[in-house]
Parts: C-alpha cells; structure tokens; sequence
C-alpha cells in the first residue's frame, strides 16, 4: 500500500469501486448499473467519501441536458427525420431507450439515474465535474454505418428481443450486471454477433472515456462509468500513464478519429448499386436473347415481386391502404434509386396520411417497451411502415434475381 501511494502505479479493488494508482494520480473507478438502486446510492456516498479535485461522467452534455428535463418531443418531426434517411437510427435509438426504461420502471429507477445521482453529489459539495462521454448521436451514427443491411436487421432485431421480452429478472439478477464475469460473457456474445457494434459501442468508448477522465484537472478524480466499461478504462488509463513522454500521452489522448462518422467505403457505395443494375442487365439480357416479349415478362416479373413484398410489409406494419400503395408503387424507385428508398416514400405517407399527435411524440419511450404500443402510436407505426416495407422490398430484390435469371 506504502508504494501504491507513493505515485507508482497500482490498483486496488472493493466490489464495484476500483482505485488505481498511475503516474503520481489517484483515479476511482465507480462501475454502476444504469438501471440499479444500489448503483444510485453508490455513487453519491463514493463522491462523498473521496472529495476529489474532479468528478468524471459517462456523460455527454446532451444527454445529461435530456436526463434533467422533459423531453420537448412536440418538436419531433417524423416526415423529416424520413425524408433526411435517418429512419433506421431513429428506431434503433428508440428501441434502445426503450429497454432501458422497461427495466429501470421494473426496479423503480430511471435509466442513466446514477448519472444524475453523481452530478447532483458534485453540485452540492462544490465539486467541479467534466461529462466525458462521446456524443451518443456519433456514437449510434458509427455503429450505423459500420453495419451491412442484414448487420442492421440483426441489430434491430436483437434490440427489439429484448425490449419486447416478457422476462421480469429480479433486482438481483440486475445488480448481477455489475460482475465482471457475467459482463464479459455478455460482451463476448455481442462481439460474436455483430463485432463492428461491440468495437464502437464499447471499444472506442473505453478509449474515449480514458482520454478525457486523464485529461480531466486534478490528482484525485472519481470517474462514474458503467460496469462493462471498467475492465477497458482500467487498461487504457494504465497505457496512457505508462507513456515514456508526454507526447506520447497526448497522442493516445487524441480521439479526433473516432469523433467523427466515417466515410462509406468503395464496396459499400457500390453494392447498392449492383442489385439495379444486375437487375437492369437482365433485363436487357432478355430482350437481346428473345426479343420484347420475354424482356417485358422479366420486368412485369421484377415489378410484381419487389413490389408486392414492399406493400406486404407496409400491411404487416399495419399502414393506410395508400400507404400500401405507395410502398407497392415506390418499391421500384427505390431500387434503381441511389438516395431514395421505398421505405421513405411508404413511411412519409404513413405520417402525413396517420398525423401522429403531440400525445403520440409524449408517450413515445412508454410505446415502444410493447409490441401493442408500437402499432398504436402512430409515429412508431410509421417507422414499422417504413422499416418493414424497405425489408420486404430488398426481399423481392433478392428472390427476383434468380428468378429472371431462369426465365433466360
């Protein structure tokens, strides 16, 4: 203990608040369960025990700032956030928070309440404290466009698991999330299926939350973060401290890489791309090989396929029957379309044909924890309208190629 003190680096553990020792700086490391009673009680007695010269937030501002005050969702725009694309990020965001609140109403917390809990703490002892999360809008945003078609089928449909899950776990089994063992197993799973949202959600965010808990004032800091992030803040800390110069510290501390959406990649513009025009060559194909009539029949063929599962999806979801029709209608534009999808095109008419109402935008995390809700709200119903009318239509897209290809 004399030498941990001392300013060399070492750590010591108890429970969930581990305390390193790096480079002549104490760092307290408090792993909570953004859904836990104890995580909220935790917190605020670890903050006023320790005093330390800055209290450090898995927090950025703008959640903080959703976190302290009532949602202003009169002002969500759903056309527009459909017309600008952003109909898959929406729901994916939506569903998420929707998890998280169907767990914290089972143990009558609030999701991120800990957080409050610590800046609260902060305020009342005079505390200065630093939010050092990373945007979580960039940080979905990268998850996104790190993720293929089926990557976000698969994403979505794992969120939407377990968010319409009927198990009720105990209070236990949550406080169970703050065991390194069972968070490990879970993360393990996650980086199996779908490793490029475990490399953002987790990875880069270690890497962030490191950066600026070290950049963060003061030789003795308590940073707030959530259990699965303790194991990956502890080694990135121990590299930073570890650095032989101090240029070498302010390099692992630049995170300007990772603050931003990466570009698409050549494959990924492409590949939107091949389907119309493979689709289009056989087309042609035909026509060169037997004339008009079987060129017309592989384009009535692909019509009625690509269009029919796209209006079959807006009818699964539930639309206005001109919602449907849209969907069946838009389907091929969305196809040959590089910017357009028939998603966009059936889900705007969902929204302007159903006017979702401020009560629907009020109640919109309650709406989605429910299969029920989703079909009744009508702002989650137009983003099922969208999401499983573009399904249905990359569906038809992919049965009607082999198809055409017989018909030659």
């Amino acid at each position: 203990m004399d030498e941990q003190t001392s300013g060399t680096n070492g750590a010591e553990m108890a429970g969930n608040v581990k305390r390193l020792f790096l480079a002549g700086r104490e760092i307290i490391l408090v792993g909570t369960a953004h859904v836990s009673k104890n995580s909220v009680a935790e917190v605020t007695a670890v903050i006023e025990a320790e005093m330390p010269d800055t209290v450090c937030i898995e927090l950025d501002a703008d959640r903080y700032a959703a976190l302290s005050r009532s949602e202003n969702w009169e002002k969500l725009d759903v056309i527009k956030i459909l017309r600008e694309g952003k109909g898959f990020l929406l729901i994916a965001n939506l569903v998420l928070s929707g998890f998280q609140r169907r767990m914290g109403d089972l143990l009558g917390v609030k999701p991120g309440e800990e957080m409050q809990a610590a800046v609260a703490a902060a305020i009342q002892h005079g505390l200065p404290y630093t939010f050092c999360d990373r945007a979580v809008q960039t940080t979905l945003r990268r998850a996104w466009a790190r993720c293929g078609f089926w990557s976000k089928c698969k994403l979505l449909a794992a969120l939407a698991a377990s968010a319409f899950s009927t198990e009720q776990p105990a209070e236990a089994e949550i406080e169970s999330l703050k065991d390194k063992s069972a968070l490990d197993a879970m993360l393990d799973d996650l980086s199996k299926y779908l490793p490029a949202v475990k490399e953002t959600l987790i990875d880069e965010r270690d890497r962030y939350l490191a950066a600026k808990i070290w950049e963060s004032p003061g030789t003795k800091l308590v940073a707030i973060a959530g259990a699965g992030h303790i194991a990956g803040l502890t080694a990135q800390l121990e590299q930073i401290a570890g650095a032989a110069i101090p240029e070498d510290a302010r390099r692992l501390c630049d995170v300007a890489d990772i603050e931003t959406v990466p570009p698409k990649t050549v494959l990924s513009r492409l590949i939107p791309a091949v389907i119309p025009v493979l689709i289009a060559g056989l087309i042609a194909l035909g026509f060169f090989r037997a004339g008009p009539e079987l060129s017309i029949n592989m384009l009535v063929r692909w019509l009625l396929l690509n269009g029919s599962l796209a209006a079959l999806g807006a009818l699964v979801a539930w639309a206005h029957p001109l919602a449907i029709l849209a969907s069946f209608v838009s389907a091929p534009i969305g196809t040959l379309s590089p910017v357009l999808s028939v998603g966009m095109f059936s889900g705007v008419a969902q929204a302007f044909l159903v006017r979702p109402q401020v009560s629907d935008a009020e109640d919109l995390s309650a709406a989605v924890t429910s299969l029920r809700g989703i079909y009744r709200n009508r702002i989650t119903r137009a983003l099922l309208v969208f999401f499983l009318s573009t399904l249905g239509g990359a569906i038809g897209n992919f049965i009607s190629i082999p198809q055409l290809a017989g018909l030659l």
